[in-house]
């Protein structure tokens, strides 16, 4: 009867374990989004007095409209 206890007892130690490993590498992985972020907002966001916009990204052009005329249904 002891040796089940004892078995039982060792089982649970090792869920509860377990269970801890896994809720201390939550919070680091927690932790490690809240300093990404905070380091992101903090930087500074001017990119040197030019239109972001117009330095990057989807740009209209004259064969782009071109191309979207000749769509229409």
């Amino acid at each position: 009867m002891r040796f089940e206890q004892e078995a039982a007892m060792g089982q649970k130690k090792a869920v509860l374990s377990r269970r801890n490993f896994l809720l201390t590498v939550g919070a680091g992985s927690a932790a490690t989004a809240v300093a990404i972020v905070s380091k992101n907002a903090s930087s500074p966001s001017g990119t040197g007095g030019k239109d972001k916009r117009a330095t990057s990204g989807y740009q209209v052009s004259e064969h782009i409209n071109n191309y979207y005329r000749t769509t229409k249904v």
